[in-house]
């Protein structure tokens, strides 16, 4: 396979490039408790300020367009649009971008690698102590990419997958629901050989024996989601 530079990131060590301006922040998450606490975190700080908190993915966006923030903190779970629809919408845009840092309890690395392709600069886990929260709202304003040990290690081992098509995650996420090749034919209007087909390769690429396997298998890699 070969090797996507489109997500490739730094594992920054160097000390925190400081950048001149205050930075504003946006902080989007469904739950209260997360945003508040977030904006606790950031307001301690002389060098940033919380220009206001969305509770799901279209306030976030309608909010950017309002408030142009320099960094975004974005949450990948959230009603209305989740993180990644929001991180691909706004780099669509004209104009201005805010640097995106993911925020998540997950850390598929379907997840890692999605959000990051769609244009991300940073990812960290809920529960990362605020001095790491502090540095990578800095370094990711300052223009760098952030990426934790932990998460790179697991952005590698997704590098190391084959990557299924667009149809093929359609043809898994039926088959995690259960339905037979007919079924999953006639849902997605293909033949059952095509279907067959798609099989074949999606357990070919998962290096799985069965579908049962398979499900497993992307159900851990974030490929599908869990039940």
């Amino acid at each position: 396979m070969k090797f996507d530079h489109s997500i490739c990131v730094s594992i920054m060590k160097s000390s925190p490039k400081r950048v001149s301006k205050v930075i504003g922040v946006l902080i989007v998450d469904d739950h209260p408790v997360v945003r508040e606490g977030m904006t606790a975190i950031l307001r301690s700080q002389k060098d940033m300020k919380v220009l206001a908190q969305a509770a799901d993915g279209q306030e976030a966006c309608d909010l950017c367009d309002q408030l142009s923030p320099d960094v975004l903190l974005l949450d990948l779970r959230m009603p209305e649009k989740d993180g990644l629809q929001v991180i691909s919408e706004l780099m669509s845009r004209q104009g201005s971008k805010p640097r995106i840092i993911v925020m998540t309890t997950y850390e598929s690395e379907e997840d890692i690698r999605r959000a990051l392709r769609a244009g991300a600069k940073g990812y960290l886990v809920k529960g990362t102590p605020p001095e790491g929260i502090w540095d990578a709202v800095r370094r990711v304003a300052a223009g760098d990419s952030l990426l934790p040990a932990a998460i790179a290690s697991k952005l590698a081992e997704s590098m190391a997958h084959a990557e299924l098509s667009e149809r093929e995650l359609q043809v898994l996420q039926h088959m995690a629901g259960g339905r037979s090749n007919k079924e999953i034919g006639q849902v997605l209007y293909i033949s059952e050989n095509t279907v067959k087909g798609h099989v074949r390769s999606i357990l070919t690429k998962l290096d799985a024996i069965g579908r049962t396997e398979a499900i497993s298998i992307a159900t851990k890699r974030g490929l599908i989601p869990a039940g």
